[in-house]
C-alpha cells in the first residue's frame, strides 16, 4: 500500500512528464498487484494523468534504462539487441532537455546526436519506433528540421545531428550533453569519439550517453575503463515483454551457448587479446550444429597440481575426428568442455572417466609433467581397463598451440555448441603468452586432444604407393 500511496501523491502533485523519482519500477510493482487494485489505481488517476502515463519512463522503465546516481560524465548502456538501449537514450535525451513545463529550460540546451551515419541518426534516434520523437508528448515534441540535420524543441533546446563517418563535423560546435549510439561498430570511432571530447564544453557538468551492443574495440575498452564513466548491461531477455516471442525463439535455438549470441543477446563483451591466435571472428566460422559419425574420440586432461579453492582448473576436452582420405582432408570436431575447478584428483578423474563412457572414447589422453605417474594411478584405481595415454611437454603451451591455430585456420577443426569458456581462453592466447588470469587449462587439454587425433597422427602417415614389378 505504500507503493500505491506514493504514486498516487506523486501523480497529483506531478507538474510535468519530467523525471518522477517516486515513479521508477511503478509498472512492475502494478503488474503484480491483483486486478482489482491495478484496476482502482487506474481509476483514481486524473485525466491529465493518465495522459501523461505513458510518458513517464520512469513508471515503464526497466532498471538497466535509467541513469545511474552519482556524479559521472558518461554513462554506457551496454545490452544485447532489442534490450532496449535506444529507448533509454532517447529518453535520456528528453531529461537532459525538458523542464518542467514545456517552455521551462531543462539541464541541457545544446544536444550532439552521434551515430555511425546520419541515415542511421534520423532513422533510429529520431524517428524509429523508440526514437525521440516516438518519446515525446505532444506538448514537448521537438520539431525536424532535415536542412539544418537539428531537432528544436518548444523551450529552445536544440539536438544536432552529426555522422561517425566524417569526424571532422564535431570540430567547432559545443555542447552540454550527447548521446552516441553504437558506437562500437564505428568504423572511425576513436577520431569521431575525441572529437566529440573536445565539443563538450557547455554547463557546469556535460554528460554524454552511450547506447552499444558490446564488441571488442579499443575505443570502447577505452571508454569503460575511465573512473568517470558508469555502466548498466543487460541481456536481449530483460526486454522479452516488449519482443516479439518468435524474434526471441528464433535467436535462442540459432545463437545459445555461441560466443556470437553472448555478445549480442546477452551483451558480454568478448575480450579476444591482441595478437590472439585464435580472433573471435575465426571462432564463429567453425561453428556447426551437427556432428558426423566420428572415426576416433578423446578425452584429454590437463590436471592441477592441487585441488583445493583457487587452485588452476582441471581442463577435460572431449574431441572426435574423421579421417577420411589424407591428412589435410580430415576434421577434427570439439564436442565438450568438461572442466572442473576446486575439486580432488577423484573428482577430475570420475568427470573424465564419465566423459570418456559417455562419449565412447576410443582413449583418454593426460599430461603428466606435474602429476607423473599419479595421473595414471588414480584414473585406474576407478577403471583398471580404462585405454590411457600419458602425454609431457617438452615445448612450451605457444610451441605447442600454434600448429593447432593453423588448424583452426585452414578450418579443420569445427567447434558444436556450448563450448564458450573454452573459446573466451582460446581469445587470450598469443604469441606472447596467456594474457588472461591463471592458467589457460581448458586450451591445453584442446591441443593434447587435437594434436592427439590430428598433428601426431598425420606426422606418421604414408601414402598408398605403387610397386614397380
Amino acid at each position: 500500500m505504500k507503493k500505491r500511496e506514493k504514486l498516487q501523491e506523486s501523480f497529483t502533485t506531478m507538474p510535468s512528464t519530467s523525471a518522477v523519482p517516486e515513479m521508477k519500477s511503478g509498472a512492475a510493482w502494478l503488474s503484480l498487484e491483483p486486478l482489482e487494485v491495478q484496476t482502482q489505481f487506474l481509476d483514481d488517476l486524473t485525466e491529465g494523468a493518465l495522459l501523461a502515463l505513458p510518458y513517464l519512463f520512469e513508471f515503464w522503465a526497466h532498471d538497466h534504462q535509467l541513469p545511474p546516481e552519482g556524479e559521472w560524465r558518461t554513462w554506457v548502456i551496454m545490452g544485447g539487441r532489442g534490450a532496449g538501449k535506444t529507448r533509454a537514450g532517447a529518453e535520456w535525451v528528453r531529461s537532459e532537455v525538458e523542464g518542467d513545463l514545456p517552455l521551462d529550460a531543462g539541464r541541457s540546451a545544446r544536444v550532439a546526436l552521434v551515430g555511425e551515419t546520419i541515415d542511421q541518426v534520423r532513422d533510429v534516434m529520431i524517428f524509429g519506433d523508440s526514437g525521440i520523437l516516438a518519446c515525446s508528448p505532444p506538448d514537448r515534441k521537438p520539431k525536424w528540421e532535415a536542412t539544418k540535420r537539428r531537432l528544436i524543441w518548444p523551450n529552445g533546446a536544440i539536438a544536432q545531428v552529426f555522422s561517425a563517418h566524417e569526424p571532422e563535423s564535431l570540430r567547432g560546435p559545443q555542447f552540454d550533453a550527447a548521446w552516441v549510439d553504437e558506437l562500437a561498430k564505428w568504423k572511425k570511432g576513436q577520431d569521431a569519439w575525441d572529437m566529440l571530447q573536445f565539443g563538450l564544453r557547455l554547463g557546469d557538468c556535460p554528460r554524454q550517453c552511450v547506447t552499444t551492443t558490446p564488441k571488442n574495440v579499443p575505443v570502447l575498452k577505452q571508454i569503460l575503463d575511465n573512473p568517470s564513466t558508469v555502466v548498466t548491461r543487460a541481456p536481449t531477455e530483460a526486454n522479452r515483454a516488449n519482443l516479439a516471442p518468435s524474434f526471441l525463439e528464433e535467436v535462442r535455438n540459432r545463437y545459445a551457448g555461441t560466443r556470437l549470441g553472448r555478445q549480442e543477446l546477452d551483451g558480454d563483451l568478448l575480450e579476444d587479446a591482441e595478437g590472439a591466435l585464435w580472433s573471435l571472428a575465426m571462432l564463429e566460422q567453425c561453428r556447426v550444429e551437427t556432428v558426423p559419425e566420428l572415426d576416433r574420440v578423446i578425452v584429454a586432461v590437463d590436471p592441477p597440481v592441487t585441488g583445493h579453492v583457487g587452485s588452476d582448473a582441471c581442463g577435460i576436452i572431449v574431441a572426435g575426428v574423421v579421417m577420411q582420405g589424407a591428412p589435410q582432408n580430415w576434421t577434427a570436431y570439439v564436442l565438450h568442455d568438461g572442466t572442473v575447478s576446486a575439486v580432488s584428483p577423484t573428482e577430475w578423474a570420475k568427470r573424465a572417466l564419465d566423459l570418456s563412457k559417455q562419449h565412447n572414447a576410443d582413449k583418454l589422453v593426460a599430461e603428466v609433467n606435474q602429476g607423473g605417474d599419479l595421473v595414471e594411478t588414480v584414473l585406474r584405481q576407478i577403471d583398471p581397463l580404462v585405454p590411457y595415454k600419458s602425454v609431457r611437454a617438452s615445448r612450451g603451451k605457444i610451441a605447442r598451440a600454434e600448429p593447432i591455430a593453423a588448424l583452426y585456420e585452414q578450418g579443420r577443426v569445427k567447434h558444436a555448441r556450448g563450448l564458450g569458456s573454452l573459446e573466451d581462453q582460446m581469445g587470450q592466447i598469443t604469441l606472447q603468452g596467456f594474457t588472461g588470469q591463471g592458467s589457460p587449462d581448458r586450451v591445453d587439454a584442446l591441443v593434447w586432444a587435437l594434436h592427439e587425433l590430428m598433428v601426431d597422427p598425420a606426422q606418421h602417415y604414408q601414402r598408398p604407393r605403387m610397386r614397380e614389378l
